[in-house]
């Protein structure tokens, strides 16, 4: 019932030059992949990998969750005809983690217009929908907005959280009342709200106003112009105020480096940090990607000082020429 009374909402509010609730239900699609298995990413996102799109474009162009396609080879999406399109990457921006794609031939659907995430407050009803119409669109409403800090050195400000979660949450759409498209899906998370005595799950969603100053661009050459952030190549984990290093990627400067899953990392360029936002607020600070970060490190039992050259996360993990 809940569900019925929002999409009824959505056609409701929607103004009268907008799309009707079915036509913006359609632009959702269906985007299946299949990545080599020595991508860098087959290690942890796999070599299969399913999910969804929004069409932004009519040609073709969709906006979805940059992990789903990242290293693709093959990509397949579906749409309201049911049957299967090529489809190319097109770009994918590490810092915002978007992906577009573009199928070989026009999906026959009118583009989503991009709405305005920034007006997207707490307490606001929205629409979470995945590839299938109606009977994929679940009512769900804004729980929170605040910076999101995650584990693979990626930090998003003023993140869309809401709930009650989605379990096919990547690269589903997030629409506001008025049938624009506000967020694409990102993550599960147990955190959604965070009252004093409780939290409550659902998901994370990526403001489409950060694509909008850099659609272009990737569209054009596959990736943003301005200049990248450093990466390290850790998997890090926020305990009890400390940041801690789970993982290395191999061959990455961290690795290089010789920092270890373990280590306690204390401060970066002299500024304590506690946090995972405060590790990578401070690592962004000292330079662009190439820059030297110098960090202070429990290294076993020994507190050691580290300078790492830091690297193009893009350039690491782009193992071939897929744009």
């Amino acid at each position: 019932m809940f569900r019925l009374a929002l999409v009824l909402l959505l056609a409701l509010a929607m103004p009268a030059h907008a799309q009707p609730a079915d036509d913006v239900l359609a632009t959702v699609v269906r985007i299946e992949v299949k990545v080599p298995p020595t991508a860098r990413s087959a290690a942890t996102l796999g070599t299969e990998r399913r999910g969804h799109g929004v069409v932004i474009r009519a040609d073709g162009l969709i906006v979805t969750i940059g992990y789903l396609v990242q290293e693709a080879s093959e990509i397949e999406v579906t749409g309201p005809s049911g049957k299967p399109i090529s489809a190319t990457l097109v770009g994918y921006d590490y810092e915002s983690g978007f992906g577009l794609v573009r199928t070989a031939i026009p999906i026959a659907v009118k583009p989503i217009e991009l709405g305005d995430s920034a007006e997207l407050a707490e307490r606001q009803q929205v629409l979470v929908a995945t590839y299938g119409g109606y009977k994929a669109a679940t009512a769900a409403m804004v729980v929170s907005r605040r910076t999101f800090a995650g584990y693979w050195e990626y930090l998003l400000e003023n993140a869309i959280f809401t709930s009650p979660p989605i379990s096919e949450f990547g690269g589903a759409a997030l629409f506001a009342s008025d049938g624009r498209l506000a967020g694409i899906g990102s993550l599960y998370v147990g955190d959604a709200y965070r009252g004093s005595d409780r939290a409550i799950p659902g998901n994370m969603f990526v403001p489409i106003d950060r694509l909008k100053p850099i659609l272009d661009e990737m569209v054009k050459h596959g990736r943003p112009q301005s200049p990248p952030k450093p990466w390290l190549g850790l998997t890090s984990e926020e305990h009890r105020g400390r940041v801690i290093i789970v993982r290395v990627a191999p061959d990455s400067p961290a690795a290089r480096i010789g920092l270890k899953p373990g280590d306690l990392v204390l401060s970066v360029a002299g500024q304590p940090v506690g946090s995972l936002e405060s590790f990578y607020r401070r690592i962004f600070a000292v330079g662009p990607a190439g820059t030297e970060i110098p960090l202070k490190v429990l290294h076993g039992h020994d507190i050691a000082d580290f300078k790492v050259p830091s690297a193009d996360r893009h350039r690491y993990i782009r193992s071939g020429p897929t744009y």
